[in-house]
């Protein structure tokens, strides 16, 4: 389970961060696409050296390696475009959004495809396709497939067994009351459905 910063500042938002970390968050997503050079390194330096490695960043790639971070996320726009990064990354991912898209994608270890339903956090942002239908057309099993858009946690299990290999979660976290609530029920929907399959 994946979840993406929200791409405003928010209150305590370290704080809730260490948390989702401690509670067991695998990858937090950071896209901060207004934020400068330098707002990006004051946030980077705020979050727990052991927890960088759980880091993904959406922009200033070159701050990866002052921080120990080795996992970089391309946008669709930015995929083809060499990242200034001198080391190799340990983890590259990029944002789709057909299955055609996603299906020629090489090189990457997951892709986010969206919006799979109607956005929490983006306003008139919906699907314009049916990527319900699009996943029984993948070909691509060497990059794993991410849903990503409008998912809570009602519909985590619909989604997984569709065929996504995993969620993205943004507005159901920071739209949430208590974000680490909401995060851990989410985080036992997605255990339960992955011991299922086992």
């Amino acid at each position: 389970m994946i979840v993406i910063s929200n791409p405003f500042l928010v209150e305590d938002e370290i704080d809730i961060l260490h948390s989702l970390f401690e509670e067991g968050l695998p990858l937090l997503h950071i896209r901060k696409p207004d934020f400068s050079e330098l707002e990006m390194a004051q946030f980077i330096h705020q979050i727990k050296v052991e927890f960088r490695t759980n880091l993904v960043l959406h922009s200033h790639y070159h701050l990866a390696e002052d921080f120990g971070i080795s996992r970089i996320h391309f946008s669709e726009n930015n995929r083809n475009s060499p990242a200034r990064f001198s080391k190799p990354c340990r983890s590259k991912s990029t944002s789709t959004h057909s299955i055609e898209d996603f299906n020629s994608l090489q090189n990457f270890d997951y892709a986010f495809l969206s919006p799979i339903f109607k956005s929490i956090s983006k306003e008139n942002y919906h699907p314009k396709r049916d990527l319900f239908g699009e996943i029984k057309s993948r070909t691509n099993y060497r990059t794993k497939v991410v849903a990503l858009g409008g998912i809570d946690p009602e519909k985590i299990q619909k989604t997984l067994e569709a065929g996504f290999d995993d969620v993205a979660l943004l507005g159901t976290i920071w739209n949430a009351e208590n974000p680490l609530k909401q995060f851990k029920l989410c985080q036992k929907i997605v255990l339960t459905h992955l011991q299922s399959q086992a």
